[in-house]
């Protein structure tokens, strides 16, 4: 039986080195999915639309997950 694929993590997260240790986390707890990481909201309302930047994105992939920075 194929092992379905992973979802993706969207981390919405406008300062790098938050980024940087959101990442780190995640690869220390054994994460492993793919993370795709976008600046702010506008950016990720592109990337879930694939508009904008994303126009190539397959939209049949959306995140199983989304973090996102509240300030």
């Amino acid at each position: 039986m194929e092992r379905q694929k992973e979802r993706i993590i969207l981390l919405v997260e406008d300062n790098p080195d938050d980024a940087e240790l959101t990442l780190r986390a995640l690869k220390q707890h054994n994460i492993g999915n793919e993370v795709s990481v976008v600046r702010d909201g506008a950016e990720a309302l592109d990337y879930l639309f694939a508009t904008g930047a994303y126009t190539d994105r397959d939209t049949s992939v959306m995140p199983g997950l989304i973090i996102l920075d509240l300030n």
